[in-house]
């Protein structure tokens, strides 16, 4: 009865408020998933991981003049998690944005509130779309547009409660503080960013910051397009430790025919000696907030809450894309994984491949259907850094639908 009276305001709004244009979208996306070796490598005697996850998203866009209002409310469960005759459930409903966009003139606008962040190829700063809860961040942002240039001035401080004293911050694998610029530009074959990122991190000792900077480069020739990642970090990690490090990518990608794409790249991120810092210095990079499972494999055995002041990665792939019909396509991709520095001194620094296989059908604008298949051929590198066995089958799959109506829509 609540969310009909909800409903029933908006539309009432619009009704009288001739130069308003209101959105109501919904998702609904289950994924059953198969995990026999996912993000780390299967242990002797144990058994595969067998669950069904779903992601449900009510979406409300509502525009007036110089504002744009956005409120994202999903609930994030695994079927089961509760019972069937259930007092509450185990997750609950979540708010996953919930911002207001100002227009102070044709140029310049405020966005206030919690929202997601994506740049570029979402290497640094993305929305991690793949995890059912996905990525969003409360902030301030200053927003600059004029024709293909644009820029981003971004500014958040995060605390866990309304406190009397002081500005601990209590919440987990949360920023304390940060704040960040990002430029573009668009050109006819071109296009360029460039970001910088001051982050500071809680730590019993004081806030501590580490700067971020870099380019994402884009460029197209004839039927070639190529893309690069530029990366430094320095200052202080959260151990209070001297920060010194890069992340250096290239892709070029033949459009072969309208039908089929197919691409190498590579991406060298640094790391340290060993796995772990020395004499003060930490020289592995952190790819902070991006997705990292667009990146190095999609069964996430790097960077995805794992493998943080490692010995880095050297992955090197290639992938092919095929357009089946106007409705399915397939995409494959082979990686070849390496540790930038030494492990130890008894292996070396070859840690497998990994295959990754995935089918998408479209059965209507607002239905779709995704199926995937990953292989991890590990060596013995791995099994030092996993500390599992190399000898098992590691192997996941998985099928995921995604359906996304439209509820209702207004005409501005």
């Amino acid at each position: 009865m609540k969310i009909n009276k909800f409903l029933s305001i908006l539309l009432v709004l619009v009704a009288t408020t001739s130069y308003a244009q209101l959105s109501i979208d919904a998702e609904i996306r289950p994924r059953a998933e198969y995990r026999h070796g996912f993000k780390t490598l299967i242990a002797d005697n144990e058994n595969a991981a067998l669950f069904v996850s779903q992601r449900t998203r009510l979406n409300t866009t509502y525009s007036i003049d110089r504002l744009n209002f956005f409120l994202s409310i999903q609930d994030v469960r695994v079927w089961g998690d509760v019972p069937q005759l259930n007092i509450a459930d185990a997750n609950g409903l979540g708010l996953h944005q919930a911002w207001a966009e100002i227009f102070l003139d044709t140029n310049y606008s405020l966005k206030l509130g919690r929202q997601e962040v994506i740049y570029d190829d979402s290497r640094i700063f993305g929305n991690v779309g793949w995890a059912q809860q996905a990525r969003s961040h409360d902030m301030a942002m200053l927003k600059y547009r004029k024709g293909s240039f644009k820029t981003d001035i971004g500014l958040a401080f995060n605390q866990s409660k309304e406190n009397i004293t002081g500005t601990f911050l209590e919440t987990p694998r949360t920023y304390k503080a940060m704040q960040y610029a990002w430029i573009h530009k668009d050109w006819k074959d071109f296009s360029g960013s460039f970001l910088f990122l001051n982050n500071g991190m809680q730590t019993p000792v004081g806030l501590k910051y580490s700067q971020t900077v870099g380019t994402h480069l884009k460029a197209k020739v004839n039927q070639f397009n190529f893309i690069s990642n530029l990366y430094y970090q320095f200052g202080k990690d959260a151990g209070n430790r001297d920060l010194s490090a890069y992340l250096l990518s290239l892709e070029a990608y033949y459009k072969v025919s309208d039908k089929t794409k197919v691409g190498l790249g590579a991406e060298l991120i640094s790391g340290n000696k060993n796995g772990s810092p020395a004499n003060n210095e930490n020289k592995a990079f952190t790819p902070f907030y991006g997705t990292n499972h667009k990146f190095n494999g999609l069964m996430d055995y790097f960077y995805v809450g794992n493998h943080g002041n490692n010995v880095g990665l050297l992955d090197i792939y290639a992938k092919a894309n095929f357009k089946l019909n106007p409705k399915s396509s397939l995409g494959a991709s082979l990686h070849s994984f390496s540790a930038a520095e030494d492990i130890n001194s008894t292996v070396s620094k070859q840690l497998g491949a990994e295959l990754d296989i995935v089918y998408g059908y479209k059965f209507t604008k607002e239905i779709g259907i995704k199926v995937g298949y990953s292989h991890l051929f590990p060596s013995e590198g791995m099994e030092v850094l996993k500390g599992n066995s190399d000898d098992n089958t590691n192997n996941w799959a998985w099928v995921m639908v995604t359906i996304k109506p439209t509820l209702f829509s207004t005409k501005k």
